[in-house]
């Protein structure tokens, strides 16, 4: 559990300087360059997931179960998550109405699929990687909003085309990783039928 708190910290503790530091981090963009910082930032979430994944491998192995979630739970964290491969999708597609309304689609997603995963899923080591991913969410939302008032930021108005682009490939995302994906890099088959005894 250690490695996966470890590695929680490193990769949520780079993704939240904007949260507590925005003006350290605006000075130190300056004093190092765009590019020199963005490499050192990409470098440090990258060994932060790495540790983080690793951790919550080694962590799943002896899982320490909290609760059990019911079966209707994961048919819940089904629809949660596809609203949340939606607002993925909509922080890169230009001119669509869902980030046009709520600005922060991706944040927004992480905040779904974070909450989604902690009424699926029971044990101690899913309740520290979701629920921390919940708070960071929670407070880099408010923190964005924030900085848009702060500096007047008016987002464009979004297109039916836009929005419709989002929508569709949100849903067709979603599916691969949910019927496909999900198995392959993780091992776990979210819509599989628990198996009743004879």
């Amino acid at each position: 559990m250690f490695v996966l708190i470890a590695g929680l910290l490193i990769f949520l503790g780079v993704h939240s300087v904007r949260i507590v530091a925005e003006d350290w981090r605006t000075t130190q963009r300056a004093s190092l360059g765009e590019n020199t910082w963005k490499m050192a930032y990409s470098l440090i979430s990258l060994i932060g997931f790495a540790v983080l994944v690793w951790g919550y491998g080694m962590a799943r192995q002896q899982p320490v179960v909290v609760w059990t979630p019911p079966t209707g739970m994961r048919h819940l964290a089904g629809l949660l998550t596809l609203a949340a491969f939606i607002l993925l999708v909509a922080a890169y597609v230009p001119r669509n109405g869902i980030k046009a309304r709520v600005h922060h689609p991706m944040i927004l997603g992480v905040k779904l699929w974070a909450a989604a995963h902690l009424l699926a899923n029971g044990t101690l080591a899913d309740m520290l990687l979701f629920g921390s991913f919940l708070v960071w969410a929670i407070f880099s939302f408010k923190a964005a909003r924030q900085r848009d008032r702060a500096t007047g930021v008016i987002y464009p108005a979004g297109t039916a085309t836009g929005t419709i682009t989002v929508v569709a490939v949100g849903i067709a995302a979603w599916a691969l990783f949910a019927f496909w994906l999900h198995y392959l890099l993780i091992g776990v088959k979210p819509f599989a039928m628990a198996v009743l005894p004879q």
